[in-house]
């Protein structure tokens, strides 16, 4: 097929050799299959951000950090120089996260880099080199539903470890191989440590994948990966080899009101008792 012209500079560096054809396009980013050299990868072309349909941006980027002040004084500002440095800090952080992600054993496409806006990764695909479809064009046994379930949790868990929360996660960004699913599409990437939202968006991401693989094996509706997960996370216990049980018991110990307000009372009493025996010594001192 004829070179995109965004990829055009990358087959004039010699990254990409030839473009095969378009894989899809999404609100993201446009996706090609690509032969670099011997191999067929992705190259995945993100959309400019006023094309790009992606909502609440914002809370993605929140806990993000820029070294260069400057630039951060721009993104601040929403110039055009700003705006141009919230696209690489979005593209980016896809990058870093599969490189980041790869390494700590999550199934995610292997990055070769970004160049230009484009980034070059492996192509998901079976052992017959067709294209990996998406969870949601994957019908399963309940067997197969609680093992692929229990993997992806596992890679949230490790995702979780690495202080990395997908924030978008369904099953519409979820490929499925010879070997089990492999999570795609981290550009909205979340500081799990220094998002306000994380849990929230933790807690989507779980029920999401509880919920697709649920219509196969319900007893998986009624699971707590969320919350067990946080809760390990927050105290410092969530270990690559942590077991978990989609289990947690949630506090149910609420306040007693009355009894709350009855300390309250008594309080208020004991001092207007005491301001009446000092008022009553001031008296008698004056006598």
């Amino acid at each position: 097929m004829k070179t995109p012209k965004s990829i055009l500079p990358l087959v004039e560096d010699g990254i990409v050799d030839e473009v095969i054809s378009q894989l899809m396009s999404g609100k993201e980013a446009t996706v090609y299959i690509v032969r670099c050299g011997d191999e067929v990868r992705c190259a995945k072309v993100y959309k400019d951000a006023a094309k790009r349909s992606f909502k609440k941006a914002v809370q993605y980027r929140e806990g993000r950090s820029v070294r260069n002040s400057r630039r951060g004084r721009a993104m601040e500002k929403g110039s055009k120089f700003g705006r141009q440095q919230q696209e690489e800090v979005w593209q980016n952080a896809e990058v870093d996260a599969l490189y980041r992600l790869a390494a700590a054993g999550v199934r995610v496409p292997q990055p070769y880099g970004c160049f230009n806006g484009v980034l070059i990764m492996d192509l998901v695909s079976d052992d017959e080199g067709n294209v990996a479809p998406r969870l949601n064009d994957v019908s399963m046994s309940e067997e197969q539903a609680l093992e692929d379930h229990a993997e992806i949790m596992d890679s949230i868990k490790l995702m979780l470890i690495e202080g990395i929360i997908h924030g978008d996660l369904s099953e519409f960004n979820v490929l499925v191989d010879d070997y089990g699913p492999v999570i795609i599409d981290l550009p909205q990437a979340v500081d799990a440590a220094g998002n306000n939202n994380a849990f929230a968006m933790l807690d989507r991401d779980v029920r999401n994948m509880s919920q697709y693989y649920g219509q196969y094996a319900p007893q998986l509706l009624q699971t707590k990966y969320a919350k067990e997960m946080w809760a390990l996370y927050e105290d410092g216990e969530l270990l690559v080899d942590t077991e978990l049980t989609g289990e947690f018991e949630d506090d149910t110990e609420s306040a007693d009101v009355d009894s709350v307000m009855m300390s309250i009372k008594a309080a208020l009493e004991e001092e207007e008792e005491r301001l009446a025996r000092v008022s009553e010594d001031d008296s008698d001192d004056e006598l």
